[in-house]
């Protein structure tokens, strides 16, 4: 990773560890939801390239309804180049992870599992147009996940190994 005055201005809107931890919380708590003892971190690596990639978002919250299995079988365009985003993406999710590690909004528990300090971020979503939907669509991913609660299953439905 560069320095962060070394990196080109897009790429320091776009993925700063702000947004990209709030993304993760947001999926984090999601998942939660179903499953209280919190994310495994090797999922947790997938929410950035889903939530952040614009035709996955809208593919993803045009379909919040149904299953993510059968969302990704009725839309392959989501899995087309899938596995390079996620290895693309893996810094600035890092980089999300430390800041939230830093501020005390995450936690790592017992079986590795990564889970959310309850009160330590906002419960709004608010933001423009497009982060409110990063944000809406990680929850989504979140509870979608640990309602597969198979990493393999999600790995491969994505066409990639852990």
């Amino acid at each position: 990773m560069k320095r962060w005055d070394q990196r080109p201005f897009e790429i320091r809107n776009l993925f700063n560890p702000a947004f990209c931890g709030l993304v993760l919380f947001r999926a984090l708590h999601g998942y939660e939801e179903i499953d209280g003892r919190g994310m495994p971190f090797s999922l947790s690596l997938l929410v950035l390239p889903l939530c952040l990639h614009k035709t996955s978002r809208e593919v993803i919250a045009n379909n919040s309804r149904s299953y993510l299995l059968k969302t990704v079988e009725g839309n392959q365009q989501i899995v087309v180049g899938f596995a390079t985003r996620a290895t693309q993406m893996l810094p600035y999710a890092l980089e999300g992870f430390g800041l939230l590690m830093d501020k005390g909004c995450i936690i790592v528990g017992e079986e590795g599992r990564i889970q959310s300090v309850p009160r330590k971020v906002r419960k709004a979503v608010n933001g423009t147009a497009e982060t409110v939907a990063c944000q809406k669509v990680a929850r989504i991913v979140g509870k979608e996940f640990a309602r597969i609660a198979d990493r393999a299953t999600v790995y491969s439905t994505f066409g990639i190994r852990p």
